[in-house]
């Protein structure tokens, strides 16, 4: 195996170089129109295709569990709490044993998706959109509604630890274009059009190993040039086990610049903080990995993002 070394060095862009690189990825992905974006490169046939590729039919998910406990990284925990609890001694009659959950669904920790409402860029979202159209009652275009009847296809997974020969991507490390392409040789898989892409950076396996850090000020993710590589292939989904985007910013003025450029400049639904660490031994006992994923976000009408659980069909 070829090791690729680290690309903590990459260059940063400036203001300039990076407007000229969200023009680019604008203009050639125009075709991810309206309220669902890249969405609609899933189309029926592509759905049918992916789900024929199941072989041993085994599902992995690719989503950690909630946690309701505060860390460096979870500040503001998800809360479950239980709703009139039935009484210990209740041993006649019926009773119900109910729930109560509050998320803040865009934190560093829990598995979510981003909708294309979650991003305001110079005063706009997706489409030139008016910002003003995110109200206190909620988005009125471009929300997690537009995947109410679910995102499903060829999911593909690049894992970059792997390719490197480490067991995960130091906090502040760059995935870059040149290894997505080294991970699709590597791994003999090709990225195609409409489907969901998922880049492993180890994330997961190092906070449970080495536990919680301030994720927020360092993190692995992709370099923004890699977005050129997404849209020369036409993907439908982007998913990470860290949230995409590296901390500390390689942008000059611009703290998110790959949410910036997939969901504003490409209508690109991002999953962040998902974990792989289930999926990479079933891709490597089949040698493959590819495999049809479902993803059914809640049904929220004006949120700009939803709590996840994709499954992986192998």
């Amino acid at each position: 195996m070829v090791i690729h070394r680290a690309t903590a060095g990459m260059p940063r862009l400036t203001a300039a170089e990076f407007d000229a690189l969200y023009k680019r990825l604008a203009s050639a992905t125009s075709w991810a129109k309206g309220e669902r974006g890249s969405l609609v490169a899933l189309t029926p046939g592509r759905v049918a295709a992916a789900a024929r590729d199941v072989r041993p039919g085994r599902t992995v998910t690719l989503a950690a569990p909630v946690e309701t406990s505060p860390g460096p990284d979870n500040p503001e925990p998800a809360t479950h709490t239980m709703r009139n609890p039935p009484k210990q001694h209740a041993d006649t009659g019926l009773h119900f044993a109910r729930d109560s959950f509050a998320m803040n669904v865009h934190g560093d920790t829990d598995s979510h998706l981003d909708a294309l409402c979650h991003v305001i860029y110079d005063g706009t979202l997706r489409g030139s959109v008016p910002a003003s159209s995110v109200t206190p009652d909620g988005a009125t275009t471009l929300s997690v509604e537009a995947a109410a009847d679910g995102i499903v296809g060829r999911g593909v997974l690049l894992d970059i630890p792997r390719l490197r020969g480490v067991p995960w991507l130091e906090p502040g490390d760059h995935v870059t274009a040149d290894d997505l392409g080294a991970a699709e040789a590597s791994q003999r898989v090709r990225i195609s059009e409409g489907d969901l892409l998922f880049v492993r950076v180890g994330h997961r396996k190092r906070r449970t190993a080495m536990g919680p850090w301030r994720t927020a000020e360092a993190r692995a993710g992709l370099h923004p040039t890699a977005l050129e590589f997404l849209a020369e292939r036409r993907v439908a989904v982007l998913g990470s086990d860290g949230n995409n985007d590296t901390a500390p910013s390689s942008t000059e003025g611009v703290d998110f610049p790959v949410h910036v450029l997939a969901i504003h400049a490409m209508g690109l639904h991002l999953l962040d903080y998902l974990q792989f660490e289930d999926l990479v031994p079933v891709c490597e006992a089949e040698r493959r990995w590819s495999f049809l994923c479902v993803i059914a976000p809640l049904r929220l009408p004006g949120a700009t993002g939803s709590p996840v659980n994709p499954i992986a069909i192998v």
